[in-house]
């Protein structure tokens, strides 16, 4: 039996058709046709996906177990995904929830280049929680969302990037936006680090990272779902140099977060990645956002640490509590709860700073 992955997916059935249903789902996401079909012996043999295990877990929803044929994905990103869930996700009873994946898979993706290491490397930290801030809002010049960096960095934050949503648009093109940013905090002489969204298609995303390169920037970030799987684990590849935030833009599929964030998108050569905090925006839980934490930091197939960086309307009064919940194998990212301190921006950044810093664990 060649490689296999073995996917779990949650189901909502009754007992009586579970059986049935799992044996279709091992069936779609693996050949997409009636068996009886198929008179290739290598495929029967091979290729037709598996059902490993049946779990009732109650309350209608079943652990469905399935071993894939890993000779399917054809080291592909997109590939990958879309024979883990792409014809099952159309169902809206069907979660992907978690995958094992054969060690050679995993490391031939190549997962983080830098990880949590370089990115406290990167702006001098030691065992600390690292600090991040977000330029916003859309619509601003380059010039204004410069000015907003160069608080920042006067504040002492750790990494600024740009808020998803700034792109290439004509009120801020990316690389007026860059040039700006770079400029004031080169005159600043600090350590920030800006990190700048890339955003396009794939020629554009090269562009963009060219642009960054050329400026000194060591550090962006990228919406892996809006991008795409395989062009930014393609990014990712063709740039060792480059530390990488993904983005969660897109990710409302029933993907299971911990799976998604703390194994595919690290999988793939993310450095950390921003997710929506509990208590915030968002409807993630604290037992999930404590998995997902778990999951990016974890050791797995021998791949370096991925930064966990809860966001998604935190603000500096929940430092604390953040800290004593994950530890100091984090990044906390505050985008308008800083922002709406308006002119006294430096001082409530410096403020966030040295509650981080100054924060001890139990």
């Amino acid at each position: 039996m060649q490689s296999i992955i073995e996917a779990t997916y949650h189901v909502r059935s009754d007992a009586q058709s579970i059986a049935d249903r799992a044996r279709a789902i091992a069936v779609e996401q693996s050949v997409e046709m009636p068996l009886d079909a198929i008179d290739d012996a290598y495929v029967n043999a091979e290729i037709v996906g598996r059902v490993r295990e049946l779990r009732d877990l109650g309350d209608g929803t079943f652990a469905v177990r399935i071993a894939l044929a890993a000779a399917t994905v054809g080291n592909d990103a997109g590939q990958l995904i879309n024979m883990l869930f792409g014809n099952t996700s159309i169902h809206d009873d069907v979660v992907l929830h978690d995958v094992e994946f054969a060690d050679d898979l995993v490391r031939g993706f190549g997962g983080p280049r830098h990880g949590l290491a370089g990115l406290r490397q990167r702006v001098g930290a030691t065992r600390r929680a690292l600090t991040c801030a977000a330029l916003k809002p859309q619509g601003l010049p380059a010039e204004k969302l410069a000015a907003l960096a160069l608080r920042f960095a006067q504040g002492g934050i750790d990494y600024i990037k740009d808020d998803h949503g700034l792109a290439d648009q004509a009120y801020s093109p990316f690389a007026d936006r860059v040039a700006a940013v770079t400029a004031a905090l080169r005159r600043h002489g600090t350590a920030t680090r800006y990190v700048p969204s890339l955003s396009g298609d794939l020629d554009a995303l090269r562009t963009q990272i060219a642009v960054a390169k050329d400026a000194g920037i060591d550090t962006v970030m990228v919406a892996p779902m809006i991008a795409g799987l395989a062009n930014a684990h393609r990014l990712m590849r063709d740039n060792p140099g480059m530390a990488f935030l993904a983005h969660p833009s897109l990710v409302g599929s029933r993907i299971a977060p911990p799976l998604l964030f703390g194994k595919l998108f690290r999988m793939l050569g993310a450095d950390a990645v921003v997710y929506p905090n509990y208590g915030g925006r968002f409807g993630y839980s604290p037992e999930t956002c404590r998995a997902l934490a778990r999951a990016a930091l974890a050791d797995w197939h021998g791949l370096k640490p991925c930064v966990p960086t809860p966001a998604g309307g935190m603000t500096p009064e929940r430092v604390a509590e953040m800290l004593d919940f994950y530890g100091a194998d984090i990044m906390l990212l505050i985008g308008g709860g800083l922002l709406a301190a308006r002119d006294r921006l430096i001082e409530e950044t410096s403020a966030f700073v040295a509650a981080v810093k100054g924060h001890r664990y139990g």
